[in-house]
């Protein structure tokens, strides 16, 4: 060894074992009424961010962002999806390496929540669970399924690989772990959620502390005696009552609301969501002042790039690509009117000042109109096929992208109505002439097909979209879902055809299959889109003098992904509301950049320019999403209510029993007046009891008919059985009572009681008092 070469090596040793000092175990622990940090009392003001939803490069600039509000932890989940992509194939570099990300929270001062599921929910794809868990079948998810549990043990060892040596009791940063992830609004499983503790305590060790989340209506179904217990709740939420049982339990626990939600999440067909900067200010500061805990859900949300936002239940209600979520710093990292009011009041609660608001790392660029103009039709892509039975992407091996189903027809010579459970965007043609399409999202299940010659070729192009990430609909198969049946009239009888054999054509979603397909076509003569066939990849490219962060706009395209520059950016879709997307200009270049655009059913014009804000509260409906179609109006005069009477004030579920069992597919509620003269009326969350007394499923609901719907905000009829406490159906401003809200719950049921919910604020606003219940 050298001399400069020995000289050299222990500078580095000391280097490292400087860093190993500067690093001091410490300690988080509960305390009466109050959390520990080495000791002393410690309230965490946390921010949730998301690293899989932030480039690499603007880690440390969010991380900074979240300091300046005043925050002291970031709190993070770990997408179990995005690191075991395939089974047995695990990933933490790049925009994956979380420890490096909790690394830049410590070296910024931040300590770190890390909320490791298995399930999150979080709007993302199957709630964080990977796709092919499906390829088992009989699979039980969120159970003490055998193989579930062992493929959960085999991630979180793999997560604790990454992250047990950051602790605080090592050093690092990390002062929490969450075990699971609001079950009690999936179940009551106590051996299933101690399964999962046990499974972390011995990744994590006994020291660090434990917690688990739920709401306050259902945290004592699955609360574990030794783990901390935390509740979930929103803006404008009572915030005594949220806490009221838990006092009751336990008076000497410290507090904590580990998801004080900023705002909302988006989805296709909809209104872009907001909630009030006052509210929520306001319920901080309150918690606070009382030294109640809490984690801002979310202080930044980002974006889900590629094909990784979920999708909601009951129905099928799938998240558009920004993660925005009304949220103080926004999808882009900026400050907004409610950072900067938030960051007033906390600054209330700091003995120091805070840290000036960084600089944003990229200025914001616009981009010139330009044209895709190279074409490839999507018929080019398909990559694995198949013949037999009908099979679902998981059975294909598949998790994303497209299968166009194939069979030959017999002989219908009149209409014939195709019927099939379609998961989740289908369109049909017949010898490749387009017929109409099936969309989950509305709830289709069946279109009618012309008269048929033998022989002629039925093609279903089936798109998956996000699998939902909420409640028990999360085992969400793609492709098509059992039988396909064609019915037709043929001289007064009934005839039913199932094809039994079918080709099976997949397209994955990946960049290099995008590549793939225009390079095929790129320098032959069929690269232009005909009036037959416009769905497939485009290919375009423009040029940039400074790089920056923009918005695409793809308000003329119709439905699909898109890649710039090898990046996969997210999906699109014309009804909206978001028309644009997010490009970080990390992933942009000076010079020559490329898009490519896969449009599942072609554009209007293949042309994208780059604006300086984002389009999110654009709607392109064929018509409007309010269930106000006078035909729906059912007539109630005749009909006797299952129950009536008045509700009482304030918070809080209250229960309606019925006098007799009731038996009908149709729930009315007339709500004849209200707590306060001259409001408005809200429901949050309805359930209906079954003859055993407990609540039936509300999976098959939909809404059928609303004499008002506050369509600005997203108040609209299916509020009150999407599974969320702190959402609600409100009537518009102006209209006057009765109210009536009809919902359809699918089949024929029988009713013994309803449960209603108020909205969860102080004092209940807009509240029902006189009701009429009917069962039709």
């Amino acid at each position: 060894m050298t001399r400069i070469f020995r000289i050299l090596f222990c500078s580095a040793l000391l280097c490292v074992c400087a860093g190993m000092q500067a690093a001091k175990p410490g300690t988080f622990t509960v305390g009466e009424g109050t959390f520990l940090l080495d000791g002393k009392p410690f309230i965490v003001k946390a921010a949730e961010v998301h690293y899989p939803r932030i480039p690499r490069p603007y880690w440390d600039h969010r991380i900074k962002m979240c300091k300046a509000l005043g925050m002291n932890t970031v709190c993070i989940y770990i997408f179990w999806n995005i690191h075991e992509q395939q089974e047995g194939q695990f990933d933490f570099s790049g925009n994956n390496d979380v420890a490096e990300f909790c690394r830049l929270a410590q070296k910024n001062g931040m300590y770190v929540i890390v909320r490791p599921g298995p399930y999150v929910c979080a709007e993302w794809e199957m709630g964080g669970l990977p796709w092919w868990l499906l390829k088992k079948k009989d699979i039980k998810l969120r159970e003490r399924d055998p193989y579930f549990m062992e493929r959960v043990k085999i991630f979180e060892q793999k997560v604790g690989e990454q992250l047990s040596g950051l602790t605080i009791q090592k050093g690092g940063p990390i002062i929490m772990v969450q075990v699971e992830n609001e079950y009690g609004s999936y179940g009551e499983d106590k051996p299933y959620v101690s399964e999962i503790r046990d499974c972390l305590r011995g990744i994590y060790g006994s020291e660090l502390a434990l917690f688990q989340c739920d709401w306050a209506s259902n945290f004592e179904k699955n609360g574990l005696d030794d783990l901390t217990w935390t509740m979930n709740f929103g803006t404008g939420a009572n915030i005594d009552q949220q806490f009221k049982r838990l006092g009751e339990l336990r008076p000497n626990a410290p507090k904590m609301c580990s998801e004080f939600w900023s705002g909302w999440f988006d989805k296709w067909g909809a209104r872009h969501e907001t909630r009030p900067a006052k509210a929520m200010v306001e319920g901080m500061d309150e918690m606070l002042s009382k030294g109640i805990s809490f984690s801002l859900y979310m202080t930044h949300g980002g974006t889900s790039f590629g094909h990784w936002a979920g999708a909601n239940s009951p129905g099928f209600a799938p998240d558009v690509t920004s993660y925005d979520y009304d949220a103080p710093i926004n999808e882009y990292g900026h400050t907004t009117p409610k950072y900067f009011e938030l960051r007033e009041m906390m600054q209330k609660y700091s003995d120091k000042k805070l840290p000036a608001v960084p600089k944003a790392p990229m200025p914001i660029i616009t981009v010139p109109k330009f044209e895709l103009k190279t074409f490839s039709d999507l018929w080019f892509a398909i990559g694995k096929e198949e013949k037999g039975t009908l099979k679902t992407f998981e059975e294909m091996d598949m998790g994303w992208g497209m299968i166009l189903y194939t069979t030959t027809l017999p002989e219908i010579p009149v209409q014939s109505v195709l019927t099939a459970e379609i998961h989740d965007f289908g369109q049909v043609f017949i010898n490749g002439d387009y017929i109409g399409k099936i969309d989950r999202v509305k709830n289709e299940k069946s279109i009618t097909l012309p008269p048929v010659k033998k022989g002629q070729k039925l093609n279903i192009l089936v798109e998956g979209m996000g699998r939902i990430n909420f409640g028990r609909a999360i085992k969400d198969y793609k492709g098509i879902i059992g039988d396909v049946t064609l019915t037709a009239d043929v001289d007064n009888n009934e005839v039913t055809w199932k094809p039994q054999l079918w080709w099976h054509l997949a397209i994955d979603d990946s960049y290099e299959t995008a590549v793939k397909t225009i390079k095929m076509v790129e320098n032959s003569n069929m690269n232009r889109p005909t009036e037959k066939s416009k769905s497939g990849y485009y290919r375009g490219y423009f040029n940039l003098s400074k790089v920056g962060d923009t918005f695409l706009n793809f308000e003329t395209w119709g439905k699909g992904q898109v890649w710039v520059n090898g990046h996969a950016m997210g999906r699109i879709w014309s009804i909206g509301p978001q028309q644009t997307l997010y490009v970080p200009g990390c992933w942009l270049k000076k010079g020559k950049n490329e898009i490519i655009v896969l449009d599942v059913v072609g554009p209007k014009q293949p042309v994208v320019w780059g604006q300086a804000e984002p389009e999110l509260n654009k709607l392109q409906l064929e018509k409007s999403n309010k269930h106000n179609n006078i035909g729906d109006k059912p007539d109630l005069n005749s009909d006797t209510p299952a129950a009536s009477g008045a509700f009482s004030g304030g918070n809080g579920w209250q229960t309606v029993k019925f006098a007799a069992p009731a038996k009908g597919r149709y729930l009315a509620i007339e709500c004849r007046s209200t707590q306060k003269a001259g409001d408005r009326v809200a429901i949050a969350e309805i359930y209906l009891q079954g003859q055993d007394g407990k609540r039936l499923s509300r999976e098959s609901w939909t809404t059928k008919y609303a004499t008002s719907e506050e369509e600005n905000g997203n108040h609209m009829g299916d509020k009150v059985f999407d599974l969320q406490e702190s959402t609600y159906w409100r009537t518009e401003k102006g209209s006057a009572a009765p109210h009536l809200l009809y919902i359809d719950l699918g089949s024929v049921q029988t009713v013994t009681a309803l449960e209603y919910l108020p909205r969860a604020e102080q004092g209940a606003p807009e509240s029902v008092k006189d009701y009429r219940i009917y069962i039709k």
